[in-house]
């Protein structure tokens, strides 16, 4: 039997069936705006408040002060002591983007994953990630590496991923087929502002809901509404979102 880690975002470990798989690698990816950094935060902070599993934050984007107020402002308002106690660990883009070599970024992370315990990890974002690599045959070889490191320390990882496209199925990207699982953030835009929704699109050695799933964003982060599941995005064309 697979043993799960619960991500503690009500109505998301009921559509993944538990939760996502131990040391699997996940990519959450969407539009501008869609609440995937919410959905990262929310991970890492549930791992420690419901779980006691200690997490990594790696932003190549944002500075932890950044980060912190982001995570007090959808009230996550331990977030800063457990990162003074240890049990969650930020990475902010001053110390990620220090050397230009991703192998030196590597080397900085190995340290410390070998050196104290943790459970989870989020990594926002991979797009800024990838641009330290000049092609897509080196971006393929060190995805593949840096997932199998995550994997080989006992980390269940999220990986962010920036989309281009309005629908998901327009814009794969290799990373997609490189992670055990993606999870798709979408928002539709109405007369009072917008729909969201939650699409778990794959997981692998799990039995999952893949219809597309309502989703709120309020204090306290992200609630999915499983019982409200809309339709089955396969097959259906821009026009089958409700409230469009």
């Amino acid at each position: 039997m697979t043993e799960l880690t619960r991500t503690g975002i009500e109505g998301l470990d009921s559509i993944l069936g538990g939760g996502i798989a131990d040391n699997a690698t996940v990519l959450i990816s969407g539009n501008p705006g869609t609440g995937k950094s919410i959905l990262g935060l929310q991970y890492i902070y549930n791992g420690v408040q419901e779980f006691d599993e200690k997490g990594i934050y790696l932003s190549f984007e944002e500075n932890a002060e950044d980060i912190a107020q982001a995570a007090e402002s959808i009230g996550f308002d331990d977030w800063r002591e457990h990162v003074e106690a240890d049990e969650i660990r930020v990475y902010d883009k001053q110390e990620l983007l220090r050397h230009n070599d991703f192998n030196d970024t590597l080397e900085l992370l190995l340290e410390e994953f070998s050196e104290m315990e943790y459970e989870r990890l989020v990594l926002d974002s991979l797009t800024m990630f990838e641009l330290f690599f000049a092609d897509e045959q080196e971006k393929r070889t060190y995805l593949l590496k840096f997932s199998d490191i995550l994997k080989a320390n006992g980390l269940t990882s999220l990986l962010i991923a920036e989309q281009s496209a309005v629908f998901p199925e327009q814009d794969i990207g290799l990373e997609n087929f490189l992670t055990d699982g993606n999870i798709y953030l979408i928002q539709t835009p109405t007369e009072s502002g917008v729909n969201r929704y939650i699409w778990v699109a794959k997981m692998r050695k799990q039995d999952i809901e893949t219809d597309i799933f309502p989703m709120d964003i309020t204090d306290g982060g992200i609630t999915v509404h499983e019982r409200a599941a809309g339709f089955s995005m396969m097959g259906q064309g821009s026009d089958s979102f409700p409230g469009e």
